[in-house]
């Protein structure tokens, strides 16, 4: 698995004022299927969304989008033809849309600079707090790698450790402020992200890009990665080491950088985990 965790850190650690994240990776152009002469039905629609996770094709990702009657399914640069022939034979070519995405879809962490721990960079997300003790939020695959966390690579100054994490399935986790002489500002509130939202990213690795969000509610199966679900889509790009940073949309906190493909040279589709959920699962507030 690739993971690419960032966290940027210097005399204080924000994510924008809270975060590095998480490299994503812009959504490339796509061919579309023809549409349906008829709408499909939400039991069709349903029933087209299990079909395509049944399929067990590595390297898609994909959502049901009501307003079109289809289900969008994306396809990364190793999937062939034959697996996208397997996916409409399960769900029923006149369900979905296919469209095509550069790269690989894979979570982003790697080793650079950012937050640090056992060999690995991540970014940080979002500052939370329960009562007076304080956090941050970064990604899952970030935090089920490492249990303590450093603001640079030779671990000289302390951050503090990996108090919870959720990979696969969900891709949050929660790290516990330890050092005290560390500030931690906030500035930010939650918010549920909405299709066709303009949104920020920033991260360790490429640090502040902007795109849209494409689709909500969509489920990735990473190459050798798991398979995550209940993301938000976008085409910001993003790269290794920019997981865990935030996705915001001015002051609105949006979402953790999970994972993608491409890169910020020729973009790419990139991942978002919707820090309410995270939040909510760790019974803390973005402030």
């Amino acid at each position: 698995m690739r993971i690419i965790p960032r966290i940027g850190i210097r005399t204080r650690i924000v994510a924008i004022a809270a975060g590095i994240g998480l490299a994503a990776v812009g959504a490339v152009p796509a061919s579309a299927d023809s549409p349906d002469r008829l709408p499909a039905t939400a039991s069709q629609l349903a029933a087209a969304h299990g079909a395509v996770d049944r399929s067990g094709v590595d390297g898609v990702a994909w959502y049901t989008d009501a307003a079109s009657g289809k289900v969008v399914v994306t396809a990364d640069a190793s999937v062939t033809a034959a697996d996208i022939a397997r996916i409409r034979q399960e769900a029923g070519a006149g369900r979905i849309t296919v469209q095509r995405t550069s790269g690989t879809f894979t979570p982003l962490l790697s080793a650079g600079d950012a937050i640090y721990g056992s060999g690995y960079r991540c970014s940080l997300g979002f500052n939370v707090r329960s009562g007076s003790t304080y956090y941050f939020l970064t990604a899952g695959h970030c935090g089920k790698s490492v249990p303590t966390w450093y603001a640079n690579s030779s671990s000289t100054t302390l951050i503090g450790a990996t108090v919870g994490a959720s990979f696969p399935g969900d891709d949050y986790a929660l790290v516990r402020y330890d050092n005290a002489a560390l500030s931690h500002t906030g500035g930010f509130t939650a918010a549920e992200a909405y299709v066709g939202e303009r949104v920020t990213r920033t991260g360790s690795t490429t640090g502040t890009h902007t795109g849209t969000v494409t689709g909500l509610n969509a489920t990735v199966r990473y190459q050798g990665g798991g398979t995550v679900r209940g993301l938000i889509q976008t085409n910001v790009c993003a790269e290794p080491g920019d997981s865990g940073g935030p996705l915001y949309d001015g002051t609105k906190a949006l979402g953790l950088t999970s994972g993608g493909s491409g890169n910020c040279r020729t973009g790419g589709t990139t991942f978002f985990q919707p820090v309410t959920e995270a939040a909510r699962a760790y019974g803390v507030e973005i402030y």
